[in-house]
Protein backbone atom coordinates (compact mmCIF):
# COMPACT_ATOMS: atom_id res chain seq x y z
CA UNK A 1 0.00 0.00 0.00
CA UNK A 2 1.56 3.59 -1.06
CA UNK A 3 2.90 5.58 1.94
CA UNK A 4 0.11 8.54 0.44
CA UNK A 5 -3.13 6.05 0.31
CA UNK A 6 -1.92 4.56 3.77
CA UNK A 7 -2.09 8.39 5.47
CA UNK A 8 -5.08 9.00 3.86
CA UNK A 9 -7.06 5.86 5.50
CA UNK A 10 -8.17 7.87 8.08
CA UNK A 11 -9.10 11.08 6.06
CA UNK A 12 -12.91 10.60 6.67
CA UNK A 13 -12.51 11.80 10.33
CA UNK A 14 -13.49 15.20 9.90
CA UNK A 15 -12.69 17.20 12.64
CA UNK A 16 -15.90 19.41 13.38
CA UNK A 17 -16.00 21.54 16.18
CA UNK A 18 -18.57 24.36 17.25
CA UNK A 19 -16.10 26.57 18.86
CA UNK A 20 -16.60 30.46 18.26
CA UNK A 21 -13.17 31.86 18.88
CA UNK A 22 -12.27 35.04 20.71
CA UNK A 23 -9.15 36.43 21.48
CA UNK A 24 -6.26 39.06 20.67
CA UNK A 25 -7.16 38.11 17.14
CA UNK A 26 -10.70 39.73 16.91
CA UNK A 27 -8.70 43.28 17.17
CA UNK A 28 -6.04 42.65 15.54
CA UNK A 29 -5.24 44.19 12.34
CA UNK A 30 -5.28 41.62 10.07
CA UNK A 31 -3.43 43.63 7.50
CA UNK A 32 -0.89 44.56 10.20
CA UNK A 33 2.10 44.77 7.33
CA UNK A 34 2.25 43.87 3.92
CA UNK A 35 5.37 41.21 4.11
CA UNK A 36 6.35 41.12 0.50
CA UNK A 37 9.32 42.20 -1.67
CA UNK A 38 7.46 45.78 -2.49
CA UNK A 39 7.69 46.80 1.37
CA UNK A 40 11.08 48.51 2.34
CA UNK A 41 10.82 48.58 6.02
CA UNK A 42 12.82 45.89 7.48
CA UNK A 43 10.81 43.59 9.75
CA UNK A 44 11.68 41.19 12.79
CA UNK A 45 9.76 37.63 13.19
CA UNK A 46 9.99 35.81 15.95
CA UNK A 47 9.59 31.68 15.35
CA UNK A 48 9.36 29.27 18.00
CA UNK A 49 11.00 25.94 16.27
CA UNK A 50 10.73 22.62 18.23
CA UNK A 51 13.80 21.34 20.09
CA UNK A 52 16.53 20.29 17.70
CA UNK A 53 14.58 20.84 14.42
CA UNK A 54 15.80 24.26 13.75
CA UNK A 55 18.96 23.01 11.28
CA UNK A 56 15.68 21.65 9.27
CA UNK A 57 14.81 25.10 8.42
CA UNK A 58 17.71 27.02 8.20
CA UNK A 59 18.24 27.30 4.91
CA UNK A 60 15.04 28.37 3.86
CA UNK A 61 15.12 30.91 7.02
CA UNK A 62 17.96 32.47 5.22
CA UNK A 63 16.19 32.37 1.58
CA UNK A 64 12.91 33.98 3.13
CA UNK A 65 15.31 36.99 4.77
CA UNK A 66 16.32 37.89 1.98
CA UNK A 67 13.31 37.64 -0.38
CA UNK A 68 11.25 39.76 2.04
CA UNK A 69 13.93 41.81 3.66
CA UNK A 70 12.82 40.93 7.08
CA UNK A 71 15.21 39.26 10.08
CA UNK A 72 13.71 36.04 11.22
CA UNK A 73 15.24 34.49 15.27
CA UNK A 74 14.38 31.11 15.49
CA UNK A 75 13.98 30.02 18.87
CA UNK A 76 13.96 26.19 20.19
CA UNK A 77 11.17 25.03 22.61
CA UNK A 78 9.47 22.08 23.66
CA UNK A 79 6.65 22.19 20.40
CA UNK A 80 4.15 20.36 23.57
CA UNK A 81 4.82 23.14 25.72
CA UNK A 82 4.77 25.97 23.74
CA UNK A 83 1.12 27.08 23.63
CA UNK A 84 1.81 27.10 27.57
CA UNK A 85 4.71 29.94 26.96
CA UNK A 86 2.72 31.73 24.50
CA UNK A 87 -0.13 32.15 27.37
CA UNK A 88 1.98 34.63 29.40
CA UNK A 89 4.38 35.54 26.43
CA UNK A 90 2.01 36.91 24.24
CA UNK A 91 0.10 39.55 26.12
CA UNK A 92 3.59 40.51 27.58
CA UNK A 93 4.53 41.26 24.27
CA UNK A 94 7.48 38.81 24.02
CA UNK A 95 5.67 35.89 22.23
CA UNK A 96 6.67 34.52 19.02
CA UNK A 97 4.89 35.30 15.59
CA UNK A 98 4.99 31.81 14.37
CA UNK A 99 5.01 28.76 16.52
CA UNK A 100 4.94 24.85 16.21
CA UNK A 101 2.91 22.65 17.95
CA UNK A 102 0.55 19.52 18.02
CA UNK A 103 -2.75 18.48 16.44
CA UNK A 104 -3.97 18.20 19.22
CA UNK A 105 -3.82 21.23 21.01
CA UNK A 106 -5.61 22.86 18.02
CA UNK A 107 -9.13 22.87 19.18
CA UNK A 108 -7.88 24.12 22.54
CA UNK A 109 -5.56 27.25 21.05
CA UNK A 110 -7.88 27.87 18.72
CA UNK A 111 -10.98 28.33 21.33
CA UNK A 112 -9.11 30.62 23.96
CA UNK A 113 -8.02 32.79 20.45
CA UNK A 114 -4.55 32.01 20.84
CA UNK A 115 -3.81 31.07 16.99
CA UNK A 116 -5.06 32.93 14.21
CA UNK A 117 -7.04 31.51 11.56
CA UNK A 118 -5.24 31.83 8.08
CA UNK A 119 -6.58 32.81 5.19
CA UNK A 120 -5.07 30.31 2.77
CA UNK A 121 -6.12 28.77 -1.02
CA UNK A 122 -7.51 25.90 -1.65
CA UNK A 123 -4.31 25.45 -4.23
CA UNK A 124 -2.21 25.53 -0.86
CA UNK A 125 -4.54 23.32 0.90
CA UNK A 126 -4.24 20.62 -1.27
CA UNK A 127 -0.37 20.18 -1.15
CA UNK A 128 -0.73 17.68 2.10
CA UNK A 129 -2.29 15.11 2.83
CA UNK A 130 -6.63 15.37 3.69
CA UNK A 131 -5.48 13.79 6.98
CA UNK A 132 -3.03 16.21 7.91
CA UNK A 133 -5.42 19.40 6.90
CA UNK A 134 -7.89 18.32 9.08
CA UNK A 135 -5.73 18.15 11.51
CA UNK A 136 -6.05 21.97 11.16
CA UNK A 137 -9.28 23.01 11.01
CA UNK A 138 -11.62 23.65 13.87
CA UNK A 139 -15.27 24.67 13.10
CA UNK A 140 -14.37 24.87 9.13
CA UNK A 141 -11.45 26.92 9.99
CA UNK A 142 -8.03 26.65 8.96
CA UNK A 143 -5.44 27.34 12.06
CA UNK A 144 -2.16 26.12 10.64
CA UNK A 145 -0.33 24.51 7.97
CA UNK A 146 0.84 20.69 8.44
CA UNK A 147 4.36 20.49 8.63
CA UNK A 148 4.79 16.45 9.63
CA UNK A 149 3.53 13.57 10.91
CA UNK A 150 3.75 11.21 13.43
CA UNK A 151 3.01 7.85 14.97
CA UNK A 152 4.41 5.48 17.65
CA UNK A 153 6.06 2.43 16.05
CA UNK A 154 8.94 -0.42 17.30
CA UNK A 155 12.57 0.27 17.53
CA UNK A 156 14.93 -3.24 17.68
CA UNK A 157 18.43 -3.44 18.34
CA UNK A 158 20.16 -5.38 15.19
CA UNK A 159 23.17 -6.64 17.12
CA UNK A 160 20.81 -7.72 19.99
CA UNK A 161 17.85 -9.40 18.27
CA UNK A 162 17.18 -9.78 14.12
CA UNK A 163 14.67 -9.07 11.58
CA UNK A 164 13.91 -12.46 11.56
CA UNK A 165 14.06 -12.92 15.14
CA UNK A 166 11.16 -9.99 15.90
CA UNK A 167 8.11 -11.49 17.59
CA UNK A 168 5.13 -10.68 15.41
CA UNK A 169 2.55 -10.14 18.17
CA UNK A 170 2.75 -8.34 21.76
CA UNK A 171 2.38 -11.59 23.91
CA UNK A 172 5.18 -12.90 22.05
CA UNK A 173 7.47 -10.09 22.97
CA UNK A 174 6.22 -10.88 26.54
CA UNK A 175 7.51 -14.33 26.24
CA UNK A 176 10.77 -13.25 24.77
CA UNK A 177 10.96 -10.46 27.61
CA UNK A 178 10.91 -13.23 30.47
CA UNK A 179 14.01 -14.90 28.85
CA UNK A 180 16.03 -11.86 28.36
CA UNK A 181 15.06 -9.36 31.60
CA UNK A 182 17.33 -9.75 34.53
CA UNK A 183 17.22 -6.35 36.42
CA UNK A 184 20.01 -5.06 34.13
CA UNK A 185 19.23 -5.72 30.56
CA UNK A 186 15.73 -6.31 28.98
CA UNK A 187 13.70 -7.46 25.88
CA UNK A 188 10.44 -5.13 24.96
CA UNK A 189 10.05 -2.07 26.94
CA UNK A 190 7.51 0.85 26.22
CA UNK A 191 6.21 3.52 28.41
CA UNK A 192 2.99 1.88 29.72
CA UNK A 193 2.34 3.90 32.17
CA UNK A 194 1.17 6.84 29.95
CA UNK A 195 -1.61 6.56 28.22
CA UNK A 196 -0.37 8.22 24.56
CA UNK A 197 1.45 4.81 24.76
CA UNK A 198 -1.00 2.46 26.91
CA UNK A 199 -3.95 3.48 24.55
CA UNK A 200 -2.36 1.57 21.39
CA UNK A 201 -2.91 -1.58 23.45
CA UNK A 202 -6.11 -0.80 24.99
CA UNK A 203 -7.57 0.34 21.90
CA UNK A 204 -6.82 -3.01 20.46
CA UNK A 205 -9.02 -4.26 22.61
CA UNK A 206 -11.56 -1.73 22.22
CA UNK A 207 -11.10 0.44 24.56
CA UNK A 208 -11.26 4.27 23.46
CA UNK A 209 -10.98 7.54 24.67
CA UNK A 210 -14.12 9.78 23.17
CA UNK A 211 -16.65 8.01 21.40
CA UNK A 212 -15.42 8.82 17.52
CA UNK A 213 -18.95 9.52 16.23
CA UNK A 214 -18.75 9.97 12.44
CA UNK A 215 -15.32 11.95 12.35
CA UNK A 216 -16.42 13.45 15.59
CA UNK A 217 -15.27 13.06 19.02
CA UNK A 218 -17.81 12.53 21.65
CA UNK A 219 -16.89 14.16 24.64
CA UNK A 220 -19.66 12.87 26.79
CA UNK A 221 -19.00 9.31 26.04
CA UNK A 222 -15.33 8.31 27.41
CA UNK A 223 -14.36 4.21 26.80
CA UNK A 224 -11.41 4.56 29.15
CA UNK A 225 -12.75 2.10 31.39
CA UNK A 226 -15.12 -0.40 29.28
CA UNK A 227 -14.50 -4.19 29.24
CA UNK A 228 -12.10 -3.85 26.01
CA UNK A 229 -9.86 -0.91 27.98
CA UNK A 230 -9.72 -2.78 31.40
CA UNK A 231 -8.27 -5.95 29.33
CA UNK A 232 -5.64 -4.04 27.72
CA UNK A 233 -4.48 -2.63 31.02
CA UNK A 234 -4.56 -6.69 32.84
CA UNK A 235 -2.03 -7.11 29.98
CA UNK A 236 0.01 -3.68 30.65
CA UNK A 237 -0.15 -5.34 34.25
CA UNK A 238 1.61 -8.49 33.91
CA UNK A 239 4.77 -6.59 32.17
CA UNK A 240 5.18 -4.54 36.04
CA UNK A 241 4.40 -7.57 37.64
CA UNK A 242 7.07 -9.71 36.24
CA UNK A 243 9.49 -7.35 36.45
CA UNK A 244 10.10 -7.10 32.94
CA UNK A 245 9.88 -3.19 32.91
CA UNK A 246 12.63 -1.82 35.71
CA UNK A 247 10.92 0.39 38.16
CA UNK A 248 12.87 3.73 37.16
CA UNK A 249 10.41 3.32 33.66
CA UNK A 250 7.81 4.87 35.87
CA UNK A 251 7.09 8.24 36.15
CA UNK A 252 8.86 11.36 34.48
CA UNK A 253 11.84 10.43 34.23
CA UNK A 254 10.36 7.18 32.31
CA UNK A 255 11.31 8.47 28.76
CA UNK A 256 15.12 8.95 29.78
CA UNK A 257 15.09 5.73 31.20
CA UNK A 258 14.11 3.57 28.10
CA UNK A 259 15.97 5.93 25.96
CA UNK A 260 19.40 5.08 27.66
CA UNK A 261 18.95 1.24 27.96
CA UNK A 262 17.95 1.04 24.09
CA UNK A 263 20.78 3.82 23.06
CA UNK A 264 22.95 1.78 25.38
CA UNK A 265 22.61 -1.51 24.04
CA UNK A 266 20.40 -2.47 27.51
CA UNK A 267 17.70 -3.13 25.83
CA UNK A 268 16.29 -5.28 22.61
CA UNK A 269 13.20 -3.39 21.77
CA UNK A 270 11.26 -0.34 22.60
CA UNK A 271 8.12 1.60 21.79
CA UNK A 272 9.30 5.08 20.53
CA UNK A 273 8.52 8.03 17.79
CA UNK A 274 10.05 9.73 14.52
CA UNK A 275 11.22 12.07 16.98
CA UNK A 276 14.16 9.50 18.21
CA UNK A 277 15.41 8.23 14.42
CA UNK A 278 18.19 11.33 14.57
CA UNK A 279 19.31 10.86 18.14
CA UNK A 280 19.49 7.38 18.13
CA UNK A 281 21.56 7.25 14.62
CA UNK A 282 23.74 10.07 16.67
CA UNK A 283 24.03 7.74 19.26
CA UNK A 284 25.43 4.65 16.83
CA UNK A 285 22.78 2.41 17.23
CA UNK A 286 22.50 -0.30 14.88
CA UNK A 287 18.75 -0.19 15.01
CA UNK A 288 15.56 -1.14 13.16
CA UNK A 289 12.66 0.11 12.89
CA UNK A 290 8.82 -1.47 12.16
CA UNK A 291 5.31 -1.22 13.02
CA UNK A 292 4.06 -2.28 16.24
CA UNK A 293 2.92 -5.92 17.35
CA UNK A 294 -0.30 -7.58 16.60
CA UNK A 295 -2.39 -8.49 19.74
CA UNK A 296 -3.73 -12.00 19.91
CA UNK A 297 -7.12 -11.16 19.24
CA UNK A 298 -5.79 -10.81 15.52
CA UNK A 299 -5.83 -6.57 15.57
CA UNK A 300 -2.58 -4.93 15.80
CA UNK A 301 -1.56 -2.35 18.16
CA UNK A 302 -3.09 1.09 17.45
CA UNK A 303 -1.18 4.28 18.07
CA UNK A 304 -1.73 8.38 18.10
CA UNK A 305 -1.31 9.94 14.79
CA UNK A 306 -0.30 13.47 15.69
CA UNK A 307 0.24 16.05 13.11
CA UNK A 308 3.19 18.96 14.26
CA UNK A 309 1.72 22.34 12.24
CA UNK A 310 2.94 25.77 12.00
CA UNK A 311 0.39 28.45 13.48
CA UNK A 312 0.46 32.39 13.98
CA UNK A 313 0.23 33.70 16.90
CA UNK A 314 -3.01 35.76 17.59
CA UNK A 315 -0.85 38.45 19.57
CA UNK A 316 1.63 38.94 15.94
CA UNK A 317 2.15 42.09 15.03
CA UNK A 318 3.16 41.13 11.69
CA UNK A 319 -0.01 38.54 11.49
CA UNK A 320 0.22 39.06 7.20
CA UNK A 321 4.08 37.90 6.63
CA UNK A 322 3.84 35.52 9.56
CA UNK A 323 1.18 33.76 7.84
CA UNK A 324 3.41 34.25 4.35
CA UNK A 325 6.29 32.54 6.33
CA UNK A 326 4.28 29.40 7.62
CA UNK A 327 3.11 29.10 3.36
CA UNK A 328 7.00 29.01 2.76
CA UNK A 329 8.31 27.17 5.68
CA UNK A 330 5.79 24.55 5.08
CA UNK A 331 5.51 24.44 1.36
CA UNK A 332 6.70 21.12 -1.00
CA UNK A 333 10.19 21.95 -1.65
CA UNK A 334 11.00 23.28 2.40
CA UNK A 335 9.31 20.69 3.59
CA UNK A 336 11.58 17.94 1.89
CA UNK A 337 14.55 19.63 2.93
CA UNK A 338 13.88 19.77 6.77
CA UNK A 339 12.41 15.73 6.66
CA UNK A 340 16.22 15.22 4.70
CA UNK A 341 17.79 16.89 7.81
CA UNK A 342 15.45 16.13 10.59
CA UNK A 343 13.81 12.75 9.79
CA UNK A 344 10.42 13.77 10.81
CA UNK A 345 7.89 12.29 7.76
CA UNK A 346 6.04 15.16 5.57
CA UNK A 347 2.83 15.91 5.69
CA UNK A 348 3.23 16.74 1.70
CA UNK A 349 1.13 14.47 -0.08
CA UNK A 350 3.37 14.44 -3.28
CA UNK A 351 6.42 13.73 -0.82
CA UNK A 352 4.99 10.11 -0.09
CA UNK A 353 6.54 9.10 -4.09
CA UNK A 354 9.28 10.48 -3.23
CA UNK A 355 12.73 8.14 -2.91
CA UNK A 356 13.73 10.08 -0.18
CA UNK A 357 10.63 9.03 2.07
CA UNK A 358 9.69 5.75 0.26
CA UNK A 359 13.35 4.13 0.74
CA UNK A 360 13.14 4.98 4.28
CA UNK A 361 12.91 2.15 6.86
CA UNK A 362 11.51 4.70 9.23
CA UNK A 363 9.03 6.74 6.99
CA UNK A 364 7.98 3.22 5.98
CA UNK A 365 7.21 1.90 9.55
CA UNK A 366 5.37 4.98 10.24
CA UNK A 367 3.28 4.58 6.81
CA UNK A 368 2.68 0.74 8.03
CA UNK A 369 1.32 1.60 11.30
CA UNK A 370 -0.97 4.59 9.95
CA UNK A 371 -3.26 1.50 8.85
CA UNK A 372 -3.73 0.77 12.32
CA UNK A 373 -3.56 4.13 14.36
CA UNK A 374 -6.17 6.73 14.75
CA UNK A 375 -6.01 10.25 14.94
CA UNK A 376 -5.25 12.24 18.41
CA UNK A 377 -8.38 13.69 19.61
CA UNK A 378 -7.94 17.76 19.23
CA UNK A 379 -11.46 18.81 21.33
CA UNK A 380 -10.74 21.31 24.36
CA UNK A 381 -11.80 18.41 26.80
CA UNK A 382 -8.85 16.06 26.13
CA UNK A 383 -6.76 18.79 28.33
CA UNK A 384 -8.47 16.94 30.95
CA UNK A 385 -7.71 13.08 29.91
CA UNK A 386 -3.85 13.48 30.23
CA UNK A 387 -3.24 13.62 34.24
CA UNK A 388 -5.67 11.24 35.27
CA UNK A 389 -5.32 8.77 32.21
CA UNK A 390 -1.82 8.47 33.43
CA UNK A 391 -2.17 8.66 37.17
CA UNK A 392 -4.70 5.69 37.01
CA UNK A 393 -1.74 3.75 34.65
CA UNK A 394 0.57 4.09 37.20
CA UNK A 395 -1.33 3.23 40.30
CA UNK A 396 -1.65 -0.19 37.98
CA UNK A 397 2.26 -0.02 37.11
CA UNK A 398 3.07 -0.07 40.68
CA UNK A 399 0.59 -2.73 42.21
CA UNK A 400 -1.29 0.15 44.01
CA UNK A 401 -4.69 -0.71 42.21
CA UNK A 402 -6.64 -2.66 39.87
CA UNK A 403 -7.06 -1.78 36.42
CA UNK A 404 -10.81 -1.93 36.64
CA UNK A 405 -10.66 0.57 40.23
CA UNK A 406 -8.13 2.64 38.90
CA UNK A 407 -9.25 3.28 34.91
CA UNK A 408 -13.19 3.64 37.06
CA UNK A 409 -11.55 6.52 38.98
CA UNK A 410 -9.78 8.10 35.79
CA UNK A 411 -12.78 8.55 34.55
CA UNK A 412 -14.65 9.66 37.28
CA UNK A 413 -12.05 12.26 37.51
CA UNK A 414 -11.96 13.18 33.87
CA UNK A 415 -15.88 13.46 33.67
CA UNK A 416 -15.58 16.03 36.46
CA UNK A 417 -13.02 17.87 35.33
CA UNK A 418 -14.60 18.08 31.65
CA UNK A 419 -18.13 19.70 33.88
CA UNK A 420 -16.30 21.83 35.89
CA UNK A 421 -14.12 23.40 32.68
CA UNK A 422 -16.26 23.06 29.69
CA UNK A 423 -19.43 22.99 31.41
CA UNK A 424 -20.46 19.36 31.19
CA UNK A 425 -21.77 17.48 27.58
Amino acid sequence: MKFKKILGIISTLALSFSLVACGPQDNADDGGDEGGKDNNEAKELLVWEDIAKADGIKDAVAKFEKEHNVTVKVVEKPYTKQIEDLRLDGPAGTGPDVLTMPGDQIGTAALEGLIKELDVSEDVQKIYTETAMQSQMVDGKIYGLPKAVETTTLYYNKDLISEDELPETLEGWYEYSKGVANGEKFGFLALFDKIYYAQGLMSGYGGYIFKNDNGTFNPGDIGLNNEGAIEGAQFIKKFYDEKLFPSGIIGEQGINVIETLFTEGKAAAIISGPWNIEPFTKAGVNFGVTKLPALENGRNMSAFINVKSYNVSAYSKNQELAQQFVEFIANEENSKTRYEVTKEVPAVAALAEDPAVTESEAAKAVADQSQYSELMPSIPEMNEVWAPADAALQTIATGKAEPKEALDQAVETIKGQIEASHGGQ
